[in-house]
């Protein structure tokens, strides 16, 4: 039966719950529940307070897709995670003055240990969910007197992305705001060409809000957001002061420029900070999210976010380091195809990449095992590297063949990186996935740098081998997101804090 195949369709075991003899009618229990904690969910989202499930926001969220977000829990420790849990807690969130931060409910009812004798005990219930909030009942919300301006300088894939992203989260709207973005002007009708590419989208479907075009100041209107379209050929036509834009963190998402030289133009035009989301050349910190942020200075005024790729590894080998020791390996990357490759056979400066992208494997080189030592300087000259372009629009995989110190097995290696990926530091940037059906669509619009595909693992004594795979494309633009938050001081405490 599938049940004993796929963990995904295991039912809870951590509440000893099988599935009821009226499976339909607990379905709309459940879904009535899920109805109740929209509004439960959106007053809490404007009062600075975002509500998770295993790191999956329920900010603008459908009672399905709600309900989604409480299976993925089972992934955690083969669980189906229920309304009936998290619905009291929510209740109990919006009676509270909180702080601003963030609250995963999936994580509070699944390491309460007693939550089965407290269904109808909500006073146990509520001292349970005040211990774990301790550091944020009470207090008053701080918040800037204005927001941090940023802007982005490009509005391709990934920026169109992280627009989606930003005016998404932006919650009491007293952190950061989208004020600009910074493109060359194509033709006449550009900005509403601009405005249909960010309203739809042949990969990651249409925006969940609204674009509007407002030609009197030349600006989108998202989400309520006026974001203001400027037309420049390169930074140095620019000047954000002139638009009333001051100090922003500029995101430049073009890779144009990829020096300090060429980056700087934007500190010229005005920009406190800038943000390049590409591996940087020279000496400019190449940034992983989640991982190496600790290098950071306020003093650095240009960094990078480096690449998808990069991104995608980076937070795998760091764990494995730290637990077991990286004495070497390889990494082959298997990359859905860009915009820098051809649609047909053509010219192309790089070698293979002329060759038509939608028909060809290509094999081509990669940067992003490099720049892993600019993250984790401990794994100088210990990885090589290569990558295979392959006939996919979105989504690509990581394999990582390495060598360790100490001996392991593909069991307690996944018990290890699974409980990385729930209930450490990295649960924000680190996924895991323990189904043997999933393929690589599965993965679109993954907020994850990178999902650990536990059932391909390979382990044998000190030599593994592990499949990881990432959304190139809005794994990476999260990333960036977060980064540039935190560049902009947003940096709010998620509860319940991290086991490790």
């Amino acid at each position: 039966m599938t049940d004993q195949k796929d963990p995904n369709f295991i039912s809870t075991a951590r509440q000893n719950r099988i599935l009821p003899e009226d499976s339909f009618g607990d379905w709309k229990w459940r879904e009535a529940l899920a109805e109740l904690m929209v509004p439960l969910i959106g007053s809490l989202y404007r009062n600075g307070i975002n509500t998770l499930v295993y790191g999956k926001s329920l900010v603008n969220q459908s009672p399905v897709e709600l309900m989604r977000a409480h299976r993925f829990a089972r992934q955690s420790d083969n669980n189906e995670l229920s309304e009936f849990e998290t619905y009291p807690i929510l209740q109990h969130l919006a009676s509270l003055q909180l702080n601003d931060c963030e609250v995963d409910i999936g994580e509070l009812a699944v390491r309460c240990p007693f939550f089965n004798r407290l269904k109808d005990d909500q006073t146990g219930l509520d001292t349970y969910i005040n211990e774990q909030l301790k550091d944020v009942i009470g207090f008053d919300s701080i918040r800037p007197s204005s927001p941090t301006n940023i802007v982005l300088y490009g509005f391709g894939r990934v920026g169109r992305l992280i627009t989606r992203m930003l005016v998404q989260s932006t919650g009491p709207g007293n952190y950061f705001r989208l004020s600009a973005i910074v493109i060359r002007k194509a033709s006449d009708d550009d900005i509403y060409k601009r405005a249909s590419l960010l309203q739809r989208d042949s990969v990651h479907g249409p925006f969940n809000g609204t674009v509007r075009v407002d030609e009197s100041s030349n600006s989108l209107i998202i989400n309520g957001n006026p974001v203001k379209v400027i037309y420049a050929n390169d930074p140095s036509e620019v000047a954000y002061a002139d638009y009333s834009i001051n100090n922003p963190i500029v995101i430049d998402n073009t890779g144009v420029w990829r020096d300090e030289e060429g980056l700087s133009l934007h500190l010229k035009s005005g920009a406190k900070k800038v943000v390049l989301t590409a591996p940087a050349k020279g000496n400019i910190k190449n940034i992983v999210n989640g991982v190496n942020n600790n290098i950071l200075e306020d003093s650095d005024e240009i960094i990078s976010a480096a690449s998808c790729t990069t991104n995608a590894i980076v937070p795998v080998l760091d764990v494995l380091n730290k637990e077991y020791g990286i004495t070497g390996g390889h990494i082959e990357t298997v990359h859905s195809y860009t915009n820098d490759q051809n649609l047909i056979d053509n010219f192309h400066k790089g070698d293979r990449r002329g060759r038509s992208a939608a028909l060809n494997m290509v094999i081509t080189s990669t940067g992003a095992v490099k720049a892993v030592s600019k993250a984790l300087p401990e794994l100088e000259g210990k990885l090589t590297g290569n990558a295979i372009r392959v006939p996919t629009p979105n989504v690509s995989l990581a394999i990582l063949s390495l060598a360790l110190n100490t001996k392991t097995n593909k069991e307690s290696l996944n018990n290890y990186l699974r409980s990385m990926a729930f209930h450490s530091s990295y649960r924000e940037i680190l996924g895991f996935v323990n189904s043997s059906e999933v393929v690589s669509t599965d993965f679109y619009s993954s907020p994850f740098a990178s999902i650990i595909d536990s059932q391909a693992t390979i382990a044998s004594g000190k030599r593994v081998t592990l499949y990881c795979w990432y959304d190139n494309e809005y794994g990476y633009s999260k990333q960036v997101a977060s980064l540039s938050k935190k560049l902009a001081g947003v940096n709010l405490l998620r509860l319940p804090r991290p086991i490790d």
